[in-house]
């Protein structure tokens, strides 16, 4: 019994929000930014939406209160503006335009590489404030649930893959 659940558990680990439930898509909302770069009104009541979820535990396939995995968190605060994304991370990192580090801003979102044994995308976050090259996005994580983290943080500097602005 305890090898099953070690199983399981390993299981999750490898492949975090690489996959999980599937669901219907319907058509993406799309919002343009002032030629400033300001977030519009859109960004910010996803991004602020995202944070309700601060400390949520981290739960596969989750997309509530109840327990939230990164892709499910995105989905979750992206559909409440009626904004359509795929549910699983490496299909989200195919929508919208992609975006240079130093071009992040906030309601962009951030994909990450975490297992050195495959090679594709199995992270996503939210940015919720770019200033001076600091980016601060908010993920959930199997070990500590919805947090907020920085991308100049050694492990997450290194998983980074690439930035996408889909709004």
């Amino acid at each position: 019994m305890k090898k099953l659940i070690l199983l399981i558990f390993l299981s999750c680990l490898l492949f975090s929000c690489g996959s999980s439930k599937s669901t219907s898509s319907s058509k993406t909302t799309k919002v343009e930014r002032s030629s400033k770069g300001k977030t519009s009104k859109k960004s910010e009541s996803i991004i602020s939406y995202a944070k309700t979820f601060k400390g949520t535990r981290y739960k596969f396939g989750g997309t509530s209160k109840k327990g939230m995995d990164c892709s499910g968190l995105v989905y979750t605060s992206f559909l409440k503006e009626k904004v359509s994304l795929p549910r699983v991370s490496r299909d989200m990192a195919k929508k919208g335009k992609k975006v240079s580090k130093d071009k992040i801003s906030k309601g962009d979102l951030v994909f990450f590489k975490t297992n050195k044994n495959r090679n594709v995308i199995n992270h996503v976050g939210l940015v919720v404030e770019s200033k001076r090259g600091n980016i601060l996005f908010i993920h959930s994580t199997s070990s500590r649930g919805v947090i907020i983290s920085s991308l100049d943080e050694k492990y997450w500097r290194n998983a980074f893959v690439s930035g996408r602005r889909v709004l």
